[in-house]
């Protein structure tokens, strides 16, 4: 999962994190964070690990925060989103079997996909001198 982004988004730019989690209820551990990689490099390792295994990976900007407040609004938005969806399975009821039988259906429809080969060492590292020369601002053109 990921955001669907324009070309010309400047988010394409930024650093990527990878949060591999339990896909179903029935696993509970905590999740896994991997990164910075450049957004190609993070969605080819998500698919990759995620081809072999039954996992949910979320792959993100990673958006930096400058001072403590904007740290505090993302915080806060994300308690006002939490509480939303409580409000929301509260009011409807949860739905999490129906959907869970709904994904099951569409995989056995569907072909399995073959994952893109994930980046080599030498690749991923050449990744992350881009994105240290990015965030130090050394970067071509600076």
């Amino acid at each position: 999962m990921t955001l669907d982004l324009p070309d010309d988004s400047p988010m394409l730019d930024l650093p990527w994190i990878i949060t591999f989690g339990p896909l179903g209820a029935e696993d509970e551990w905590e999740p896994v964070v991997c990164g910075p990689y450049e957004r190609a490099h993070a969605l080819a390792m998500a698919e990759a690990v995620v081809a072999e295994e039954q996992l949910m990976a979320v792959v993100e900007p990673l958006l930096p925060a400058l001072t403590p407040e904007e740290i505090r609004g993302e915080i806060a938005a994300a308690q006002i989103a939490a509480a939303d969806e409580t409000d929301q399975a509260d009011l409807y009821g949860d739905f999490e079997d129906v959907i869970d039988d709904e994904l099951e259906l569409a995989a056995e429809r569907q072909p399995e996909p073959q994952p893109a080969n994930p980046p080599d060492r030498d690749e991923i590292r050449a990744g992350f001198a881009r994105i240290a020369a990015l965030l130090t601002g050394r970067g071509a053109g600076t």
